[in-house]
């Protein structure tokens, strides 16, 4: 095929719609697929940071496609490379995902639209339900949750492309099916056979719970009368700036790309310095997500979904509303996709850019020479979201005007449900409402940040506060100090973070010497976060191993993208960082990547139903020996004009000076 005529891009732009085209359709021509087969992911090809440095200078790189195909018919499944700048197929394999450890391609929405239709056909599913009081006439409106499987080394797990289906009563189709359980019936469905393979009818019938607790704006006619309307106004316009995929605000610079699997991803954040721009992470995403579960009954021990790779965060992104999702003065990214199908769609709205308040940057107010400032932090959000099934996952990462970086991940969405009878207590959760239990459950993200600080090597320390003994440095028991360990090859590197001794992370640069003759760095602050708590040797901690630690360093490599590994779906596990960790590279003054696992054990309460409202969970990167001072100081120090108090005074006092902020 003719090569591609793409119009001059950077390196790390997404693929144009074009372009998806094109991959495709030089894919099709090249191995002459037949319709069969379909395409879960079509994404760019990144070239690494050594070759986009190399393009900088005025190198040439191809423009590189990345096709993820499956054909329907069996199953196979095929990774394939594609130069759309030669217009050929630069790599062409089959994945061996019938030989253990297995894995298999994310579960496509044209699968979920069949499962449906396999199940309600299978006479021993029809059986089960019709013994927990559900009649031909209320089938049709029964909801078929497709679930990813996890894996047991069962026979039908290995090698096999299926999914999990549990099921929920309804009476409308705008009732919330997941507050009526059917319990004990679970099919397992084979998407390549369009079969049930195996059927789960558990001996003990528990009656569907039928009280109903729907969320429709319909259910809520009445609305509150009292709340008056906040606007948020910016007549001048955003303080950031766009180009294409490129943004600039406030001295930080980065550019925005979107993948299948992760949604967002930031390449190139850096801050300008004075006059000079300094690079602080080359890449930045959420690479995976797992779900465990800690009921283990039928419906419930096999649930461990693994959002990401199992499902795709990218592709279950929202079109997100304008005065709903996101506030003020808003700047949206389209996404061009894929569908399954390989044809090219735009995801519209699929991020949301926009800058808000948050409160007070710095202050002191100086009684002794009349010096009263105050300055407001404002920070710029860029933030997508995805349902995954029953669940919404929003992603938010916050640039600050002082050099801080954080990633807050937003859950919230629809909790699983267990049919409980009468009377019975429920050991594995916590009661929601009658009959109706909220398995007990926990959420794991990873990110993944290739870190770049100040370009070059990076080296990572470890530090945490700990009392220093009585003695004579010591006389009055109060001084305590900073331990400190150098992460000198990979298998240093799994931690836990620990709130009590305050331990922390730098990422530094060895080659560089900041103002006080230290080395520039970043200092990564975990959050309160749970560890996965499954037992060793269970298949739910071997296929999400990255969950056992808060920290992982590894050297870069360019196949090791992803937390969990590449292919986590009925997966066998052993895969992922604990894995990559094993070759113990050295990772001292080095080009390396930066995991870090957080999350949230959730115990279901009635507060979670029938909406659950957001948690947060994520973390902090802070500048740390990185800047001179507070870059922060020369902040203007203008009042909000729109600011009213309640004697609809302009201040703190009748009488203003002209400095602003009432000093």
């Amino acid at each position: 095929m003719d090569a591609i005529v793409t119009v001059k891009t950077h390196p790390l732009d997404p693929l144009s719609l074009k372009e998806i085209a094109a991959a495709v359709a030089i894919l099709r021509d090249d191995r002459a697929l037949a319709e069969t087969f379909r395409f879960p992911i079509v994404r760019l090809e990144e070239p690494d940071k050594a070759a986009v440095a190399t393009w900088r200078a005025g190198g040439e790189l191809p423009r590189l496609a990345f096709i993820l195909t499956m054909d329907i018919a069996d199953g196979q499944t095929f990774e394939a490379i594609i130069n759309l700048t030669d217009g050929k197929v630069a790599d062409f394999k089959r994945l061996p995902l019938d030989e253990a450890p297995y894995g298999q391609p994310p579960v496509m929405l044209c699968e979920f639209e069949t499962v449906e239709g396999t199940v309600k056909s299978d006479p021993r599913w029809i059986a089960a339900v019709k013994k927990r009081g559900i009649t031909d006439e209320d089938i049709p409106l029964v909801q078929i949750d497709p679930f990813s499987s996890g894996y047991f080394g069962r026979d039908f797990e290995k090698g096999r492309r299926i999914v999990r289906a549990v099921s929920y009563w309804r009476e409308d189709i705008r009732d919330n099916g997941y507050a009526h359980p059917i319990e004990g019936v679970v099919a397992v469905v084979d998407l390549i056979e369009n079969r049930v393979v195996d059927l789960v009818d558990d001996e003990k019938v528990v009656p569907v719970p039928k009280k109903k607790r729907n969320y429709g704006r319909e259910t809520f006619p009445e609305t509150r009368k009292d709340l008056k309307p906040l606007h948020i106004v910016q007549p001048e316009g955003p303080s950031f700036t766009v180009d294409g995929w490129k943004v600039e605000w406030q001295g930080w610079s980065f550019r925005l790309g979107f993948t299948p699997r992760e949604g967002l991803v930031l390449h190139e954040l850096g801050i300008k310095d004075k006059d000079r721009h300094r690079p602080v992470i080359f890449r930045a995403s959420v690479t995976e997500m797992v779900v465990p579960y800690a009921d283990p009954t039928a419906n419930h021990y096999w649930k461990s979904a693994f959002d990401a790779g199992e499902y795709g965060l990218g592709r279950l992104a929202n079109c997100l509303e304008l005065g709903c999702d996101c506030l003020g003065l808003i700047h949206y990214f389209d996404v061009p996709a894929a569908d399954d199908l390989g044809q090219p769609f735009v995801m519209k709205n699929a991020i949301c850019m926009h800058e808000e308040d948050f409160g007070i940057l710095w202050k002191h107010n100086e009684f002794r020479n009349g010096i009263h400032e105050v300055r407001r932090s404002r920070r710029l959000v860029i933030s997508f979201f995805a349902t995954v099934g029953n669940y919404d996952y929003g992603f938010y990462w916050y640039l600050y005007q002082d050099g801080t970086i954080q990633l807050e991940a937003k859950l919230t969405g629809i909790i699983q449900t267990k049919a409980i009878a009468t009377g019975e207590a429920y050991p594995w959760g916590g009661m929601v409402d009658d009959n109706l239990g909220g398995p007990t459950h926990q959420h794991f993200f990873n990110a993944r940040l290739h870190m770049d600080v100040d370009g070059g090597g990076n080296t990572v320390t470890e530090h945490e506060f700990v009392p220093r003994p009585w003695g004579d440095d010591n006389p009055y028991g109060n001084v305590f100090d900073t331990k400190t360990r150098v992460l000198k090859r990979e298998l240093d590197s799994p931690s836990i973070a620990k709130g009590e001794t305050g331990r922390y992370w730098k990422i530094q640069n060895p080659n560089v010497e900041n103002s006080v003759g230290k080395a520039p760095g970043y200092k990564l602050v975990a959050m309160p976060s749970p560890l996965m708590l499954a037992q060793e040797g269970s298949t739910v901690a071997s296929r999400g191993g990255f969950a056992k630690k808060h920290i992982w360093v590894t050297a870069f490599d360019p196949a090791e993208k992803y937390a969990s590994g590449d292919y986590p779906n009925v997966h066998a596990g052993g895969d992922g960082l604990p894995k990559y960790v094993t070759a113990n590279r050295p990772i001292e003054n080095a080009d390396l990547v930066v995991w870090h696992s957080f999350g949230h054990t959730h115990v279901c309460k009635p507060e979670d139903f029938p909406i659950m409202p957001v948690e947060y969970a994520g973390f902090t990167l802070k500048p740390n020996g990185f800047f001179t001072s507070n870059i922060a100081m020369d902040l203007p120090p203008e009042k909000n004009a729109h600011s009213r108090d309640n004697r609809d005074a302009g201040c703190c006092s009748t009488t203003e000076t002209k400095s602003g902020c009432c000093h």
